[in-house]
């Protein structure tokens, strides 16, 4: 039997923090919730004032904040933090960019639950949450993450528009499918005054979108179609389809079902732009990307992380022609652009 050979250059550190990993999503949560990170920015840079800036002992926002110096959320000079370039940018609820909103979700305890029941769900080979598949229309959780996860979404949506390269001035029609908090179809919509958007999500969710589209300005060309894609009248003769992380829930044949809808919707030459996580076909790169199909085992019944040849194929099989890969330049999300023939 093949035995390790013991090599004084490795420790178990890795797997020391792999498997206290927890610890770091708790820490950063706390602080997001504590609004330590605006306090820094404000000049509550010390333990003392910052913890009566934020509410908590001095000798727990003293740990809290090495903690997150440690691991890179900080930076420590002395007995002074400050924030980094990154913390600034996106954990500062006075910066434009602010992200914090995104613990909500991301750390949220549906999804430490779904996690806790991995050994069940990897037996399974699908989701062991009692709630069952979250395909189904949750309102609780569709709603959260509208609400939540708006905030990351510009950067992909802005290239999305730039892909789709829209002549300002030329109408379009535009299906925006899953539409959450409908960011996606009003940065369309802010790029082209002619554009038209159709948001098609479960009803309560859509509300979100209705006040999104009202905050900027373009509710009056918005169209909102409540129920599912498998299901609700789409119409037709669209110049774009956003399919905006949807289709890693569902199994090939179930997206094969619902892209032969899409490319129906569509007019000739029209073109579905999919945002997604695509690993490589190595399905163990770049590392966000292929990461995310444990989060589809523990969450969805039969959903995935694709590689780009398995969406061309779907693509493919649901009548539509070549597929185009773009890495997004300031996200970890790629986007898959399919044409319908002429």
């Amino acid at each position: 039997m093949a035995t390790a050979t013991p090599d004084a250059r490795l420790t178990p550190e890795h797997i020391f923090n792999a498997l206290t990993a927890f610890q770091s999503t708790a820490a950063l949560k706390t602080a997001i919730e504590m609004d330590l990170f605006t306090a820094i920015a404000e000049g509550h840079n010390q333990a003392a004032t910052l913890a009566k800036r934020i509410g908590a002992a001095e000798r727990g926002a003293r740990i809290l904040a090495d903690y997150l110096a440690v691991y890179g959320f900080l930076a420590k000079t002395g007995n002074v933090y400050a924030l980094t370039p990154e913390s600034a940018l996106f954990l500062d609820r006075g910066s434009p960019a602010y992200l914090g909103t995104m613990s909500q979700f991301l750390a949220s305890d549906r999804g430490k639950k779904s996690f806790d029941l991995l050994p069940e769900a990897v037996r399974k080979g699908g989701t062991a949450m009692r709630e069952g598949d979250n395909t189904k229309p949750q309102d609780e959780l569709w709603v959260s993450f509208a609400r939540s996860m708006a905030p990351m979404t510009a950067p992909a949506a802005i290239f999305m528009a730039q892909v789709a390269g829209m002549p300002e001035q030329k109408p379009a029609q535009i299906l925006d499918v899953a539409a959450s908090h409908g960011m996606f179809g009003i940065t369309f919509a802010r790029q082209n005054p002619k554009a038209h958007i159709a948001a098609l999500d479960w009803p309560a969710v859509l509300e979100v979108a209705k006040e999104n589209a009202r905050a900027a300005g373009v509710a009056d060309r918005f169209t909102f179609l409540p129920g599912s894609v498998f299901d609700a009248d789409l119409g037709a003769g669209y110049d774009f389809v956003l399919l905006t992380n949807l289709l890693h829930h569902f199994d090939k044949p179930t997206n094969e079902k619902l892209l032969r809808r899409i490319h129906a919707a569509l007019k000739p030459g029209g073109r579905a732009i999919t945002l997604e996580f695509v690993p490589n076909e190595d399905r163990v790169s770049p590392p966000t990307s292929a990461a995310f199909g444990i989060i589809m085992l523990t969450t969805t019944d039969s959903g995935d992380a694709y590689t780009l040849s398995e969406y061309d194929a779907m693509f493919r099989n649901a009548g539509f022609s070549k597929s185009t890969l773009y890495q997004l330049p300031n996200g970890p999300q790629q986007l898959v652009v399919s044409e319908k023939p002429e």
